[in-house]
């Protein structure tokens, strides 16, 4: 066994020598071919002897065994969030605070990498232990998945004992070819690389992760204790002698004049990285003085992060198509010439209402300034009323519903059309999509492609005929093959045992949140009590209000639901309460204890169940910003709360990023 130790241990320090060389230097000295052979041996030996296996062997970069949850770990110290800037006058405002605070400095200008934060430990100079961020205080143990970025080094040069933090992300070459991956399987693209990084790295299984050919930037030191550094240039210089790969654009300015130089530049040529960066950090770069100047509760004094503004650019608008969603609301959608924004190619963007397309006088032809909202949504800011073709005409809704030609009505108080016809074809396909989600039935599997493809070959009318489905029904429709309709048949038969509050929900009975749901299914139990409650009991239930308790009981009152339920019944449909009491759930330590405050208007879901989904994780949701609030979440046109939080320097989630954090939830 001796000779064999000493190959393992040859193939260790060459694997990782070749390694750093690749993913750090970005100056390889062997070819690929070379390095996966050496790989391939030293698997090959671990496999026959598995106690030669450590924690720190170049094997691990390929993943291990899969993980059935990830642990919680508190950090060490808290990981902070940075206050915002947004223009000239913010910077300015940070500068002179820094001046009056400790005179004169340099600043340290570093590209904001739009990832995830982690958080690396290492004992005597070996990688023990990566966390997420998490809420700054409690991050989750993801060391298995971090050990599959070849840019973590697992053993340093140095055998030193700290914690470094930096921005794990995927690159644009790992994200164009992982959603060419999804769409050739048929599955959700992801949004961005920001996203896909932050799923990646919440794999339960590290081979996935692997496969997802992540990267990272470290750009902080926990504790100098160790070091020699006196500045954050001198840290970072130490981090690559360590082995660590840095973002090597960072600049050391004198002034703010410079910072707004580097800005400048950035701004400009930052579609020329091979990553995406979503702003600048700028650091007083002397340690003595970060020290001198400390912290808030939430972010340190001596450093501010400078967001981008939101890209816009010129497209010219095709056409308005309109889509019905489950409650009947007419929703117009700007067919555009594509455009690339942010990143992306945008080719569609939502216009709300037939109110919002009058007041910004948006026309079929007319050339439109486009952006992200939040980066993420895409919508129309203006016309450019100089480029309007002649002939143009003022846009109006139609009267009538495009899917089942019913008359639409504007109900008084709302701004929206909606079409009232209970039989349109459009809310029916849109209801059973509902039907299927995640947070009611979770059928796996059926997407609104298929469902789609089911309503138009009668083979489903409603929610219960999705439970008489049969292999026979399944294969001749498009892309289903015997192993894909075997698994949509078992994801359907899983679903009968749902709990009684997923089945409400899924229902979609107006006003009827995810909240609601599940406190009528704890106290009445049965669907049979369900069905016998009275608008007066109801409203005497806390999170029921009286629109809710009339819509519900007129809701059971009708005999086509009844016998829809009947129908679900008869195929084994759970009709009883198995789920967990709210009063034994503890909420998520990402939300418990939180006061949280929504504003704008959100699209994915209502701020109602957007509220009643945070109360259940034990958040606090307020209606002001104030200095003891926790988290703003923004929607489309959000005003003056958006505003304050800007000010105050409260952490901001958009829309995406709140259903990003509940998809990672559901995973776990």
């Amino acid at each position: 066994m001796g000779e064999l130790n000493k190959r393992v241990a040859t193939l260790h320090q060459l694997l990782h020598q070749y390694n750093y060389e690749y993913h750090v230097q970005d100056h390889p000295s062997v070819p690929d071919a070379e390095y996966d052979q050496l790989l391939a041996e030293l698997i090959h030996i671990e496999e026959k002897h598995p106690e030669l296996r450590t924690a720190d062997s170049p094997t691990v970069r390929v993943g291990g065994q899969a993980q059935s949850t990830f642990n919680k770990v508190q950090h060490d110290t808290p990981m902070l969030s940075l206050g915002n800037a947004f223009n000239e006058e913010d910077l300015r405002r940070f500068d002179q605070r820094v001046r009056e605070a400790v005179g004169a400095v340099t600043y340290m200008c570093e590209l904001k990498i739009d990832g995830l934060a982690v958080s690396l430990k290492y004992v005597n100079g070996r990688f023990v232990q990566g966390l997420t961020r998490g809420d700054g205080t409690i991050g989750e143990d993801i060391t298995e998945n971090l050990k599959t970025i070849y840019a973590i080094p697992l053993t340093l040069k140095s055998p030193i004992s700290f914690e470094v933090r930096g921005e794990a992300f995927m690159p644009r070459s790992s994200f164009l070819h992982l959603n060419e991956m999804k769409k050739k399987n048929e599955e959700q693209p992801f949004a961005n690389p920001r996203n896909a990084a932050a799923g990646s790295l919440r794999q339960l299984d590290s081979k996935l992760a692997a496969a997802r050919k992540l990267d990272i930037f470290l750009y902080s030191i926990n504790d100098f204790t160790e070091l020699e550094a006196t500045s954050q240039s001198e840290a970072l210089d130490e981090l690559d002698a360590l082995g660590f790969k840095t973002n090597q654009e960072r600049r050391e300015v004198t002034s703010i004049d410079g910072v707004l130089d580097y800005i400048a530049y950035w701004t400009e040529h930052r579609e020329k990285l091979p990553y995406d960066i979503d702003g600048i950090v700028i650091k007083v770069n002397d340690i003595d003085h970060q020290d001198e100047m400390g912290f808030t509760q939430k972010s340190p004094r001596w450093a501010i992060a400078y967001k981008f503004p939101a890209e816009e650019v010129v497209s010219t608008l095709q056409n308005i198509e309109l889509s019905i969603g489950r409650t009947g609301v007419v929703t117009p959608t700007a067919v555009l010439e594509p455009v690339r924004v942010a990143g992306t190619t945008v080719s569609r963007a939502s216009l709300h209402n037939e109110d919002l397309i009058h007041d910004k006088d948006i026309r079929i032809g007319d050339s439109v300034v486009v952006k992200k909202a939040g980066d993420i949504i895409p919508e129309v800011v203006r016309v450019v009323i100089e480029r309007r073709p002649k002939g143009t005409k003022t846009y109006h809704m139609p009267t009538h519903c495009p899917s089942c030609n019913h008359e639409l009505v504007r109900i008084e108080g709302e701004v929206a059309l909606r079409c009232i016809n209970p039989k349109c074809q459009a809310q029916l396909v849109e209801g059973l999509i509902h039907f299927v989600s995640r947070q009611a039935m979770n059928i796996d599997g059926l997407g609104t492609k298929i469902i789609e493809q089911l309503y138009e070959h009668e083979l489903i009318r409603d929610v219960a005929d999705i439970f008489y489905l049969t292999q026979e029904d399944l294969l001749p429709l498009e892309r289903m093959g015997e192993k894909k309709v075997q698994n949509l048949l078992s994801a359907i038969e899983a679903s009968k045992q749902r709990s009684l509050e997923h089945l409400l929900f899924g229902l979609g009975i107006r006003h009827l949140g995810v909240k609601a749901s599940q406190v009528l299914a704890e106290k009445y139990e049965t669907m049979e009590r369900l069905l016998a409650v009275t608008e007066e009991e109801l409203v005497t239930i806390h999170d029921v209000g009286e629109k809710l308790a009339q819509s519900f009981v007129t809701y059971m009152a009708n005999k086509d639901i009844r016998a829809l339920l009947d129908k679900l019944t008869a195929q084994g449909v759970n009709m009883t309460f198995t789920g967990q009491k709210l009063s034994q759930v503890e909420g998520h330590p990402d939300f418990q204890g939180k006061t949280i405050v929504l504003t704008g208007k959100l699209q994915q879901m209502t701020r109602s169940e957007a509220s009643q989904w945070l109360k259940q994780q034990g958040a606090k949701v307020t209606n002001s910003v104030t200095r003891s609030t926790d988290l703003v979440i923004v929607g489309v046109d959000a005003g003056s709360k958006l505003v304050k939080a800007e000010t105050l320097g409260t952490p901001i989630w958009n829309e995406q990023d709140f259903i990003d954090k509940q998809s990672e939830m559901s995973e776990v």
